[in-house]
């Protein structure tokens, strides 16, 4: 069969197509060759001979097609990047980023994030009702890396649109002139922005992120530049937000769509922790990543392009008894919705401790939650990110 991932279809409910897929060994479609079986897709993961570097390689291309000479920063934010960079690029940022990316500084956030879940749904409960999405899911993981970040005034104000504005970076084919354009616009606003707070922090250091980060050195005395500091601020929340406000609302429907899950969790709101990594699996915000061969893996040759299918994976039957079912009380840990391996995801904590939170708080604190549709819009400005335009519930 054509899988063709930008189809109506395929957005509305990828799940039937990738039972299909995974029914047949690997193929090319769209010039890519598409695996959706999970032994396949973490098998790649795996494989550092399968480079997470195409991003750059597009964005040059795009860059060359319609703005020769204009997008530098965006370059190099690329290239620069965690989240598209190989060794040993990639070994140097994350030993420098890892420092201040812990577990035990992760969970501190916990009190912060609970104020501002507990404030969202406040403002909801007046009103008695809220698009889950615009109204809670989309503002908590801004406010949370603002508050990380300690950033303030103006910049705290423009971030939330800056950020949805520079996605595209995440997706470089489907940008065109203007968006390009534009996208450079933002980047150094932001960039400049961000450079202002970080004199501020050299000169009266706190406990925030950027001065942790800034603090931060190796055994040899190696550093994050300023503008390498600038960029993992920027990914932070390019890499963050969608997927996070998407596992919030990704999570909430399945719970509302199936009330025993529902009343599972209103009765047990401990079992929040279970009901995230269920989300994660059952429909995971990130559905699609890229990857490029740099030798000959079987039928796959050196340059060829890999669409690695995670939301199929996190349904193969070979692994997950009754995919297709819901469950929160699922004890299987092998969903790949964080990647695997050396490029498995920075934030995913940040990601699962805030989606904790947000479940734990609508389900002690709501007297109950009830969607006012049926008919649910998907998200339709990315093709690798799965998410609500809007998920309208009472409260």
């Amino acid at each position: 069969m054509r899988f063709n991932p930008f189809s109506a279809d395929v957005r509305r409910d990828p799940y039937q197509t990738y039972r299909q897929l995974r029914e047949a060994p690997a193929h090319k479609t769209l010039g890519m060759w598409v695996l959706t079986r999970h032994a396949d897709v973490k098998a790649v993961m795996r494989d550092r001979s399968f480079s997470a570097g195409l991003i750059p390689q597009l964005i040059r291309r795009q860059a060359d097609r319609f703005a020769p000479g204009e997008v530098g920063r965006i370059e190099r934010l690329a290239t620069k990047s965690l989240v598209f960079t190989d060794n040993p690029d990639h070994a140097r940022l994350r030993a420098l980023v890892n420092r201040v990316f812990t577990a035990q500084s992760i969970a501190a956030l916990r009190p912060r994030i609970t104020l501002v879940a507990e404030q969202l749904l406040q403002d909801a409960r007046d009103r008695g009702e809220m698009d889950a999405i615009a109204d809670f899911a989309a503002p908590l993981p801004i406010q949370v890396m603002c508050d990380w970040l300690a950033l303030r005034g103006s910049i705290r104000a423009h971030v939330g649109q800056w950020t949805h504005d520079i996605r595209f970076l995440l997706e470089p084919g489907l940008m065109q002139g203007h968006d390009l354009r534009h996208v450079h616009t933002v980047v150094e606003e932001f960039a400049q922005a961000l450079a202002e707070v970080i004199a501020q922090r050299r000169a009266q250091p706190g406990d925030d992120l950027i001065s942790r980060l800034l603090a931060e050195e190796t055994a040899g005395g190696d550093r994050l530049s300023d503008e390498e500091l600038i960029f993992v601020c920027i990914m932070c929340f390019v890499a963050g937000n969608e997927t996070t406000k998407s596992l919030v609302g990704n999570g909430l429907r399945a719970l509302l769509l199936n009330p025993d899950q529902d009343r599972q969790l209103r009765a047990l709101p401990v079992l929040a922790q279970g009901a995230v990594r269920e989300a994660l699996r059952y429909d995971s915000p990130l559905q699609l990543t890229k990857r490029v061969a740099t030798r000959d893996v079987g039928r796959i040759r050196a340059g060829d392009q890999v669409l690695l299918c995670i939301g199929a994976a996190n349904r193969d039957p070979e692994v997950f008894a009754d995919p297709d079912r819901f469950d929160i009380t699922r004890n299987d840990e092998e969903h790949l919705a964080f990647g695997h391996g050396m490029h498995g995801c920075l934030g995913g904590a940040l990601a699962t401790l805030q989606a904790e939170v947000a479940f734990e708080t609508l389900y002690r604190r709501a007297e109950g939650l009830r969607l006012l549709t049926d008919r649910h819009q998907w998200q339709d400005h990315s093709f690798i990110v799965r998410g609500l335009k809007h998920l309208p519930v009472a409260l």
